[in-house]
């Protein structure tokens, strides 16, 4: 198994399960991945990556803050290990460019995004854990044209749960997970939530 996709050097940035606050109480109902299934899954999203590219030559990996950075470092280090080549990692947040913007509260939270290089003219994959609605991508695309004009702009999440409200569709699919809308998808990884894993939630029928 290699190390290097299954966890990353960055420390923790928040305890386990932080950002619930607030939320309905939820309980888990399906375990779906565990530490090695993510880490074969990366392993193998990095293969198709570079068959796609036809290597790393200007190729570039963007993860969509939060969860989508962590899994485009460990993409990076898959990579690293299949080819012995360094690849370009960059940042975004989206949190101005969302179409729900006025109804998150009066002053959303705006992380940095960080993307040291060009993209110009590169193929840009973005990264994130959970395609949903595609809303998130939408934004994530809006926010990146900001920063240069890539030759293609490609998706890879973790996971697909369905339930799309815009024709955005993957590139790289780590697992489909048909859900009812009344569930969530919650990805855990080490660096922010103490342990990696894919699990399945539903809403406690004690709040219900």
């Amino acid at each position: 198994m290699n190390v290097s996709c299954l966890a990353e050097i960055t420390p923790p940035l928040a305890p386990h399960l932080a950002g619930r606050r607030g939320k309905p109480s939820m309980k888990e109902k399906t375990r779906l991945l565990d530490k090695e299934g993510i880490g074969r899954i990366l392993m193998r999203i990095a293969h198709e990556i570079l068959e796609k590219n036809k290597g790393t030559e200007n190729l570039c990996l963007i993860g969509i803050r939060n969860r989508g950075v962590y899994l485009a470092q460990r993409l990076a280090g898959c990579i690293k290990k299949i080819e012995d080549k360094d690849v370009s990692v960059g940042i975004l947040d989206i949190t101005l460019y969302r179409d729900d913007l006025t109804l998150i509260g009066q002053k959303p939270v705006v992380h940095k995004t960080e993307i040291g290089f060009d993209i110009d003219e590169k193929n840009v994959v973005l990264v994130d854990d959970v395609l949903y609605t595609g809303r998130t991508v939408r934004a994530a695309l809006d926010a990146l044209m900001d920063f240069g004009r890539p030759k293609t702009i490609q998706l890879a999440a973790l996971i697909d749960r369905g339930h799309r409200e815009l024709p955005v569709r993957a590139d790289y699919v780590g697992k489909n997970i048909p859900t009812s809308k009344a569930e969530a998808v919650e990805v855990h990884l080490e660096d922010t939530d103490g342990k990696d894993e894919v699990v399945i939630v539903e809403k406690d029928s004690v709040d219900a």
